[in-house]
């Protein structure tokens, strides 16, 4: 089993008890979905094509075909080329990065998802794949947040573009990526400050970060490289992270979720509502403190390890 699941094996331990390690209940399966904090509109259609007496294999196809759903809402968003390669994963967009052509990474989120230490995680990523990184302290209205990052550069090696608190978070992150283009920086993050989704003067101030960091991008007219907007996500607030979710993709196309905190948390079904509901992908998960507890996130190990908190050996 997948270590972040042991919390969510514990919390259902009681109901899967009930049955055989072979078969469950539906009404069983039923409690043990929405124990696991999985949306209900996706436990009603997984229901609705199962038996009553149900078996790993049948419930894996289930979870199967809810995470490919995931993939099919994507692909209807293609309609153009740049649309096309914006289906890119991030895999392939930070192994197209080049000095000339860097990725932008802008990451969003509400205080206390862990927004900053994933920054550094994913710069950490970065490294590791060979490539340059920088990192925009766009946080301004926390001091604390951009002394953390000043922090995490000092650790990493890497340079961090940083300004006064209160200054215009746009124009910072206007200046990092002018900064990286000219020092040939392929992997460029940008924190941006916590905000609760339904502030629409800070979401009005998101969508402006996103247009400057575009146009950033751009020489004389030419687009250089590629920006795109990474969801943080607190694991443990399971169907809040989802509504939170739901309403900055109002404003903003997402580009993926990175879920943290999944080592503390009982809620592991959370990732199934994120991708079905919101045809978000997962691209990495956070199980802890270190740089290196950002995973990549592997949706076979992920059912196989549900299945094995749901049937028991």
């Amino acid at each position: 089993m997948l270590t972040f699941l042991h919390k969510t094996a514990q919390n259902i331990a009681s109901l899967v008890t009930k049955d055989s390690s072979n078969s469950i209940q539906k009404n069983t399966l039923e409690e043990v979905l929405i124990e696991c904090d999985i949306d209900y509109e996706i436990i009603e259609q997984i229901l609705s094509h199962l038996p009553s007496k149900i078996t790993r294999e049948e419930l894996k196809r289930e979870f199967e075909m809810i995470l490919k759903s995931q993939n099919a809402k994507k692909n209807e968003q293609k309609d153009s080329a740049e649309n096309e390669e914006s289906n890119d994963d991030f895999a392939t967009r930070l192994k197209k990065s080049t000095p000339q052509n860097p990725l932008v990474s802008l990451i969003i989120g509400v205080n206390g998802a862990g927004k900053t230490t994933t920054i550094a995680k994913l710069a950490a990523h970065s490294l590791a794949q060979g490539k340059s990184t920088l990192l925009g302290a766009g946080d301004t209205f926390r001091a604390a947040a951009n002394e953390q990052l000043k922090l995490w550069g000092e650790r990493l090696g890497v340079g961090v573009v940083a300004t006064k608190e209160g200054s215009d978070p746009s124009a910072l992150a206007f200046s990092t990526i002018q900064s990286g283009l000219a020092k040939g920086i392929e992997h460029i993050i940008i924190d941006t400050a916590g905000r609760l989704p339904n502030q629409a003067n800070l979401k009005a101030e998101l969508e402006k970060i996103l247009r400057v960091s575009k146009k950033a991008l751009e020489n004389d007219g030419v687009k250089r490289g590629q920006c795109q907007c990474v969801l943080i996500l607190d694991g443990t607030q399971g169907s809040s992270a989802l509504s939170q979710a739901k309403i900055f993709g109002e404003s903003l196309k997402l580009d993926f979720a990175i879920v943290t905190k999944l080592d503390g948390s009982a809620k592991g079904g959370v990732i199934f509502s994120i991708a079905h509901i919101l045809g978000l992908p997962v691209e990495f998960i956070g199980v802890g403190e270190k740089k290196e507890d950002l995973l990549a996130f592997d949706k076979n190990a992920y059912i196989e390890g549900l299945l094995d908190c749901i049937f028991p050996a």
